[in-house]
């Protein structure tokens, strides 16, 4: 009987803390969704909405009583779907960023891989990733694959996977360029001609224009 009657104690005090918890948990989805959401805004991805959905399991487990999904209606009209359900590779891509620089300083992931990123972007919204790769950049190691001078303007290494044939063999290989060798790339990302006069002028002013923008980001507020 007593044990009977602390059993019924400590499962009082469990649904407490518990309900206590899905509380907090439903107030930080709401400013999750709320910083997530706007983000996406800058990232082409304007009609985008992310949501974390609380829903309550049956019993109460180490975690509290809470099943978390993260779900993303895609544009106006969609129906909020789980990300691996409702996103396509480019769109999570950027949901990933999005989260991380929301979460930027409070995660412990020491690297991050975005591959394709800038997927069906350009222009702003290219230049928008780029700043925000540069930002969480700042606070943990990032690596990116991009077919985009804007984004790989902002970049403090820039690496060229290059391939080379001898007729039997192809070998792939990496390079890392230095500032003249960045300038040529970008003109060729830019242009399609290495040697472009006009294609090295705007790589040179996108370079200065991303070191600048780097520079103001990392003053403290």
């Amino acid at each position: 009987a007593g044990l009977q009657d602390r059993e019924a104690e400590l499962a009082a005090r469990v649904r407490d803390l518990g309900g206590r918890l899905t509380a907090i948990r439903q107030e930080a989805a709401a400013r999750f969704d709320a910083a997530v959401t706007q983000e996406l805004a800058a990232l082409a991805m304007p009609h985008a909405r992310i949501s974390a959905a609380v829903s309550p399991l049956r019993e109460y487990g180490p975690h509290g009583g809470d099943d978390v999904e993260i779900r993303l209606a895609a544009h106006p009209g969609a129906p909020a779907l789980p990300l691996h359900k409702g996103a396509s590779g480019g769109e999570l891509s950027r949901v990933m960023l999005a989260i991380e620089v929301v979460f930027a300083g409070a995660d412990p992931v020491p690297t991050f891989v975005f591959d394709e990123v800038d997927a069906g972007v350009g222009g702003k919204a290219a230049v928008e990733i780029g700043r925000r790769l540069a930002r969480l950049a700042r606070l943990a190691q990032v690596i990116v694959v991009t077919h985009l001078p804007q984004v790989a303007a902002f970049a403090d290494t820039h690496l060229v996977v290059e391939k080379a044939e001898d007729g039997l063999v192809v070998s792939s290989g990496v390079s890392r360029l230095d500032d003249s060798g960045r300038v040529r790339e970008l003109s060729r990302m830019l242009a399609g001609l290495e040697d472009s006069e006009f294609g090295r002028a705007h790589a040179g002013e996108l370079l200065a224009a991303a070191a600048a923008e780097r520079a103001e980001s990392a003053r403290p507020r």
